[in-house]
């Protein structure tokens, strides 16, 4: 890097909304979004914490702002980061990615979004998911295979 480029780094709050059929919600970025890097991808719901916010507050705004729904925040699952060019200026985004579950599953999708799936970890292959949330929802493949071998083997041991 040289001293004359800026990097603004920021944080930003991710959701992995998993409803009671065991799907999880991604959200495809529409072309209206002004700030859009990742058009026609889909993703994960949340994004950038402003300075100042308390960060779960931010989290809910984000989900609510982009998908209409109210969740119950469970576990931190996963951190990712990524440096998208928006507006020409360079940024350094750091997610934190939470375990959530829906109150209701009434999706009403903002401008910055054209389309959402609620989808298993193993039909990832068939959307363009963004790579950190993908991390994110193969992180969250691999805590339901072990969570399945621990209670495998407690049948066993009983």
């Amino acid at each position: 890097m040289t001293d004359d480029q800026q990097i603004t780094q920021r944080i930003a709050a991710k959701a992995l909304i998993v409803n009671d059929k065991g799907q999880i919600l991604v959200l495809r970025e529409a072309n209206t979004y002004e700030e859009g890097t990742n058009i026609g991808r889909y993703g994960l719901p949340g994004g950038r914490i402003n300075p100042g916010e308390p960060f779960l507050d931010g989290l809910a705004r984000e989900i609510k702002e982009e998908s209409g729904l109210e969740v119950e925040v469970d576990q931190p699952l996963y951190v990712g980061e990524w440096w998208p060019v928006i507006k020409g200026n360079k940024n350094q985004i750091v997610g934190i990615f939470f375990l959530c579950t829906p109150l209701h599953q009434n999706v009403t999708l903002s401008e910055e979004h054209d389309d959402f799936q609620w989808i298993t970890p193993g039909e990832t292959n068939k959307y363009d998911i963004m790579d950190a949330e993908d991390a994110a929802i193969q992180t969250y493949a691999e805590l339901l295979k072990a969570s399945d071998k621990v209670r495998r083997r407690k049948l066993l041991l009983s």
